[in-house]
């Protein structure tokens, strides 16, 4: 009997020892946890981004002929007005300055003829002018009709179209004798002095050698380095969120330094694009002004652009790794006395890394992040050192 009475003992001291085991700080399951804290959120859109000089300047060609052999090379120098490379005109054989002539002619003829049809349509134009405003005055008392009155303005409105159009008409024919003017006396010149457009630095030389070019081919492009501005590539459904004016972060473009820029132009035609996946994107070009441009970082440099859509410097944040749904609704475990208390949770905005607390939390709850799927309410928890 007595050792009956014994072995119950001791098994109700086993089942107390148990029992404060299962309910003693630190016994429960370990989880990772980080607190709820106040702070800055921003809402970014983020998107790789390349920089580019801001007022960039192609030269080209102004006539056709062969372009001398250019000095200039990348990374140099040069004023507004300086000589960048002279083109000499390619001598004209007799049958191309024959030909030429006779389009310079037959361009002095048609200006000629125009010039002629456009000072008659004038003269008509004022005639018609100076009937309606006699017309005017009979029609006021009543000596002629509403209907005539009707004709005169019609006729005034026609004669001036048909002058409008034969002055344009004139404005073309004369470049067309300028133009074949220019490619007679080309021949014969000393050649054209290819000269910068502004200060700046020569960014890439695109026909350094000696050659025959046509007219508009590029020849050399000039811009201010120190001028860079961002260029980001972003989805249309993001770029309706981003305004002139918001701020840019830019990282991961070889420096430590976070450089900050403001976004001044999204623009407004949206292009299709291909992602990695195969999938057609509609993306929008967002073009932001650097602040300082930091030494060594040039044009067409690689990096990565957060655009601030929105941002609260005292809002109260939740890691978004906490963060689970139940039924539609936001939810997150906290820690309370080493056990879990699941709570519904009221999100505003989301950044990155954290998500702003609108109501269900306050600063300084503790929350379990990454929790696996055999936590409940109520489960005894240790909180993991890290």
């Amino acid at each position: 009997m007595n050792r009956r009475r014994w072995w119950v003992a001791a098994l109700v001291v086993l089942i107390a020892v148990m029992v404060a085991i299962a309910v003693a700080p630190g016994s429960g399951i370990e989880v990772d946890a980080e607190p709820v804290t106040r702070g800055l959120l921003r809402e970014t859109v983020n998107e790789e981004a390349r920089t580019r000089v801001r007022d960039r300047y192609t030269v080209a060609a102004p006539i056709t002929g062969r372009l001398s052999r250019v000095a200039l090379r990348e990374g140099d120098v040069v004023s507004v007005g300086d000589a960048l490379a002279t083109i000499y005109p390619v001598a004209m054989d007799p049958r191309t300055e024959r030909v030429e002539q006779a389009r310079l002619d037959a361009a002095l003829a048609a200006s000629d003829a125009v010039e002629a049809q456009t000072r008659s349509a004038r003269a008509a134009l004022d005639q018609a002018r100076r009937d309606l405003a006699r017309a005017e005055v009979l029609a006021a008392d009543s000596i002629i009709s509403g209907q005539e009155l009707e004709r005169l303005r019609l006729q005034v409105e026609t004669g001036l179209g048909e002058f409008t159009a034969l002055e344009a008409g004139l404005q073309r024919a004369q470049a067309e004798v300028t133009a074949s003017r220019a490619a007679l006396s080309a021949a014969g010149s000393g050649g054209a002095v290819v000269r910068a457009p502004a200060d700046g630095t020569v960014l890439r030389v695109l026909e350094p050698s000696e050659r025959v070019v046509p007219a508009g081919t590029p020849i050399l492009t000039v811009g201010n380095a120190a001028g860079l501005e961002v260029i980001v590539d972003v989805l249309s459904v993001d770029a309706v969120r981003i305004s002139p004016g918001d701020s840019v972060l830019l990282t991961g473009w070889g420096g430590e330094a976070t450089l900050g820029g403001l976004v001044r132009l999204v623009e407004p035609d949206a292009f299709t694009k291909i992602s990695a996946l195969g999938v057609e994107e509609q993306r929008v070009f967002v073009v932001a002004d650097l602040g300082d441009t930091p030494p060594g970082l040039g044009s067409g440099y690689a990096a990565q652009a957060s655009i601030v859509t929105w941002s609260n410097p005292d809002a109260v944040r939740v890691p978004t790794s906490a963060l689970f749904r139940v039924d539609g609704a936001w939810q997150t475990f906290v820690v309370e006395n080493d056990r879990l208390v699941r709570r519904t949770v009221e999100l505003g905005r989301r950044g990155e890394q954290s998500a702003e607390v609108l109501g269900g939390l306050e600063a300084g709850d503790i929350v379990v992040v990454y929790p696996a799927e055999e936590l409940e309410d109520g489960t005894a928890v240790t909180v993991r050192e890290r």
